[in-house]
């Protein structure tokens, strides 16, 4: 089965880089201190498929063009899995990442053992960024003492649903459009699974049911200030989940184990051998390799209430880096207007700088997707997830256990409450 703990996917690329470093330099001059002749060398980790490596090596050659002092070192994190004892020890070594990029849910155990710089000060007295520029939905989890701005997020993206127009206009369906219920959602998934080709994809991850567990009014945690527990087994959240199993299990939707384990969900949309699929805006720049067919983007359709899930990633600065002042003149440059901008222009990201996020070079319809606005109109419904420390592996573990009933036509009540109890006592192990 596949895994989604996208923490783990840093790890090697942490060790690679560590390893890169420590062999750089040489005796004396800024060789020695990781500088490429006259330039001071820091290094900044991200990670992505091909298409979105390209807005960071944009933004890159950009800010080495812009000034002479600075050359960025980028390394690129392939999706993989490995443990996660190598990542703490690739921090604890003696040449860790000037700069990583990284989601919200997974910050949290690297700032809870001091291994992240909050940025606070330097943002309060920066001419260039301003921290009321930005999106409060995504600036706010990027805070971990809940006060003061611990990294700063590149982007505000939110769960939504990718379509295959042509499919629709085959089966001579409505396009999916804002404000559609759950119930359309569902009957249009009936009517274009047919043959070969699956009406709704979607990875079975708890990121992935909880908007619609909030939409149903439910709760994913038992208190979202100070979480203590997983609360998938209270009614509300249930009837959601056996909702979103169901896509599976009752109506036969979405793909089963053997064909989702054959390839991604995400190929398989591109091949058009599924008509919807729900995803972050991060898929974009694959999408838009896409010629054989129409496609859009539509937001997750209503249970009771609107609502979706924030995708963020964030650039957070490595507490033991020797460059700090050079790290913060690039984060700078990559989280203002321009870099902002050529983040936009590849489709990779929704702009957290709300200049960029509001202006053409994101909402120009002759990109795709057309309706990039949805992104947008998102934004005030967003809600996220826990940021504590543990936060990653809860979720490694609960996205286990919902897979297996997932595809299993487990009951929806029996897995979660076996999620609760698996996963309770990591709560109890939170260093934030």
């Amino acid at each position: 089965m596949r895994s989604s703990v996208r923490h783990v996917t840093l790890i090697l690329s942490l060790l690679i880089v560590g390893a890169a470093c420590s062999s750089d330099g040489g005796d004396g001059g800024e060789a020695s201190d990781g500088g490429v002749g006259d330039r001071v060398t820091i290094s900044f980790l991200a990670e992505g498929e091909a298409e979105e490596i390209e807005a960071y090596e944009d933004i890159v050659a950009a800010f080495e063009d812009a000034q002479d002092a600075i050359h960025v070192e980028l390394r690129f994190a392939d999706e993989g899995e490995e443990l996660l004892e190598q990542l703490s020890t690739a921090l604890a070594g003696d040449a860790p990442p000037d700069i990583f990029l990284m989601n919200y849910r997974d910050y949290g155990q690297f700032a809870a053992r001091g291994a992240v710089q909050p940025v606070e000060d330097r943002l309060a007295s920066s001419s260039v960024l301003h921290a009321e520029d930005f999106y409060d939905t995504a600036m706010e989890p990027f805070k971990f003492d809940g006060t003061n701005q611990t990294c700063i997020p590149q982007n505000a993206s939110s769960l939504v649903v990718y379509y295959n127009a042509d499919l629709f206009e085959a089966a001579n369906l409505d396009l999916p459009a804002t404000g559609w219920k759950w119930e359309k959602f569902l009957q249009d998934a009936v009517q274009l699974t047919r043959g070969d080709v699956y009406g709704a994809g979607v990875d079975p991850e708890l990121i992935r049911m909880a908007p619609f567990i909030w939409s149903n009014g439910g709760q994913v945690v038992d208190d979202e200030a100070d979480p203590t527990r997983l609360a998938l087994d209270g009614r509300l959240s249930t009837q959601a989940t056996q909702r979103f199993f169901d896509l599976r299990g009752a109506y036969g939707v979405s793909p089963p184990a053997e064909v989702a384990d054959a390839s991604p969900l995400e190929e398989q949309f591109l091949e058009g051998t599924i008509a919807m699929y729900l995803d972050s805006r991060k898929v974009v720049p694959t999408l838009r390799t896409i010629t054989d067919f129409d496609w859009d983007v539509a937001p997750l359709p209503v249970v009771k209430e609107p609502v979706s899930i924030l995708h963020s990633d964030a650039y957070c600065m490595t507490a033991a880096s020797d460059h700090q002042d050079e790290a913060w003149t690039f984060m700078e440059f990559a989280l203002g207007s321009e870099g902002q901008q050529i983040a936009a222009e590849t489709g990779r990201t929704v702009p957290s700088l709300r200049s960029v996020a509001e202006s053409d070079v994101f909402l120009d319809p002759s990109n795709e997707p057309s309706n990039s606005r949805v992104y947008l109109d998102n934004i005030p419904l967003l809600r996220a997830v826990p940021n504590i420390g543990p936060w990653a592996e809860i979720e490694e573990m609960a996205n286990g256990l919902i897979e297996e009933g997932y595809y299993s036509n487990a009951e929806a009540a029996e897995v979660a409450r076996e999620v609760v109890t698996q996963t309770q006592p990591l709560f109890a192990r939170d260093e934030g």
